[in-house]
């Protein structure tokens, strides 16, 4: 299955420097997003919505499954995703490690 329209998965790469929050932080924000700095715990589920802008998630820590028309991407520190305004998706935290996220919005 192909990726849906307009979403795409990166990883941060080693010549983009250490993966820090105030590295990827600025990374997003010279993109253009407003950002916000969220934990999520074990046992976490966003069911299926979606948002009104363009929306980045960049996970810093533990891992976090993300589903987007019928896609499953399983992030992992170093990960980002972007997702088109109006794109339904749902999100759940994977294992036991609390999901450190850097949630990247974009009018």
């Amino acid at each position: 299955m192909s990726d849906p329209a307009g979403v795409r998965l990166e990883s941060w790469q080693d010549d983009d420097g250490p993966l820090t929050e105030k590295r990827v932080m600025g990374f997003l924000e010279r993109e253009g997003y407003e950002v916000a700095v969220y934990a999520y715990r074990e046992g976490t589920v966003f069911e299926e919505h979606t948002h009104p802008h363009d929306k980045c998630e960049a996970v810093l820590g533990g891992f976090f499954l993300v589903t987007v028309g019928g896609v499953a991407y399983e992030m992992k520190p170093g990960d980002l995703l972007y997702i088109p305004a109006g794109t339904p998706h749902s999100a759940e935290v994977v294992g036991r490690r609390t999901v450190v996220s850097l949630d990247g919005t974009r009018w």
